[in-house]
């Protein structure tokens, strides 16, 4: 078998093979397209109202008080890590 065989075998096997995971992909695609268009269907993907996932976040300006605590631990800490730094 010479060289020129060789390189022509190998690419027709390189060829082959990404033809193959490019036909793999476009199948994945389409089934995961048509269970999407399945479930959405079915009415599976509306979430109950009391999850955790439809649940609104945490707001982002704390009342006085919880300022107050977080304040207050945050200076707790930045003392615990001067000192540290001091005696280490």
């Amino acid at each position: 078998m010479t060289i020129v065989e060789m390189l022509e075998q190998s690419g027709v096997l390189t060829l082959l093979g990404m033809g193959i995971v490019f036909l793999f992909l476009v199948i994945l695609i389409i089934c995961v397209t048509l269970m999407g268009k399945i479930i959405h269907a079915l009415g599976a993907d509306k979430s109950d109202q009391g999850s955790a996932v439809t649940r609104s976040p945490r707001p982002a300006v704390l009342p006085a008080n919880q300022a107050a605590k977080t304040g207050a631990v945050t200076a707790a800490i930045t003392a615990a890590v001067h000192e540290y730094r001091q005696n280490n």
